[in-house]
């Protein structure tokens, strides 16, 4: 379980930072920066907050409400397109990035879970496992796996089928059959293998650029909005 060891070590205004969405084939990666405030941190998230993929859906959404009331949030992300334009690594790092931004305060310090640092203007502490280990991490964890399952929900209304409101745009079996038999929409990663193949032909009479794909049905083009 986390504690605020590293916080501690620390001193000064601390905030941790995590990622969600590295992996799946389709929609943005959030990133959440949460500094906490200890003298208002409650015994309910002492007790149950943990890296957010061990905590079950109705412990993350309660840790995610009582942590509004007990510490400074940012939140960033980067979208399918700008992580096709550099790789997922670059994505998430940038997501970070903007999540440090959109704090009101700036930080003294960042402790960032995993051994990329993003580019800040603050000193970076990167923790590999660090969710598990930092409070401060774990609630950043929280906010972001949190913050995306409700885009890639809303997601899932409007691009019915490929079954985002329950595997999040992971590469289920579920999101594979939908991929082959619907094509990819435009929240789809075209640098991900299992979607690249849709965008190996170029478009008839376009630059190579565009949106057409070969699926099952023969030519088709990448589903809007």
């Amino acid at each position: 379980m986390p504690d605020f060891l590293f916080e501690g070590d620390c001193g000064g205004l601390v905030c941790g930072i995590d990622e969600a969405g590295r992996g799946p084939l389709a929609g943005p990666v959030v990133a959440a920066a949460v500094i906490l405030d200890r003298a208002r941190f409650p015994a309910f998230l002492e007790s149950v907050l943990d890296d957010s993929k061990a905590m079950r859906r109705s412990a993350r959404e309660a840790s995610y409400d009582a942590l509004k009331s007990c510490a400074l949030i940012g939140v960033g992300a980067a979208g399918a397109r700008e992580i096709d334009c550099s790789n997922i690594l670059a994505a998430t790092l940038l997501a970070m990035a903007r999540a440090v931004a959109a704090l009101p305060l700036c930080p003294t310090l960042a402790l960032v879970d995993g051994n990329a640092a993003p580019s800040l203007s603050c000193p970076v502490r990167t923790i590999v496992g660090g969710d598990r280990r930092s409070f401060s991490i774990a609630a950043a964890s929280v906010v972001a796996k949190v913050t995306r399952d409700r885009i890639m929900r809303a997601l899932a209304r409007r691009h019915p089928g490929y079954g985002w409101e329950r595997n999040f745009g992971y590469p289920t079996p579920e999101h594979k059959r939908a991929l082959l038999a619907q094509g990819p929409s435009l929240h789809h990663r075209r640098s991900f293998a299992p979607v690249a193949p849709f965008f190996a032909f170029p478009e008839k009479g376009g630059s190579g650029h565009g949106r057409a794909f070969a699926g099952k049905g023969g030519w088709r083009r990448a589903k809007a909005g």
